[in-house]
């Protein structure tokens, strides 16, 4: 299944693993693993994760207090934000 991010999720990927990497060598990698391992869930099991807008799922990572927004399609999943738990949802919420 294909997996598209839109470019501020991108962003906020790349910000995360650099931000984790800054306060602890290597720790950034770990959370990039554990994306990548949620990332696996969610094109293995699209949707068994809440819906939280119209179209958007939501994916809580375990270790981290971060959640990947999705959505899914039939030829494919977009990510539409790799968001902070603590964050305001008007800073993430975005519907396609």
């Amino acid at each position: 299944m294909k997996i598209e991010f839109l470019r501020p999720a991108a962003l906020e990927l790349i910000d995360a693993v650099e931000y984790y990497n800054d306060q602890l060598q290597g720790l950034g990698d770990q959370f990039f693993v554990e994306f990548e391992t949620g990332i696996d869930l969610v094109r293995k099991f699209p949707k068994a994760w809440q819906l939280i807008g119209t179209n958007t799922r939501r994916f809580i990572m375990k270790r981290f207090p971060y959640m990947i927004l999705f959505i899914y399609e039939k030829d494919g999943i977009i990510i539409t934000a790799v968001a902070h738990q603590h964050r305001h949802p008007d800073s993430y919420m975005r519907e396609k």
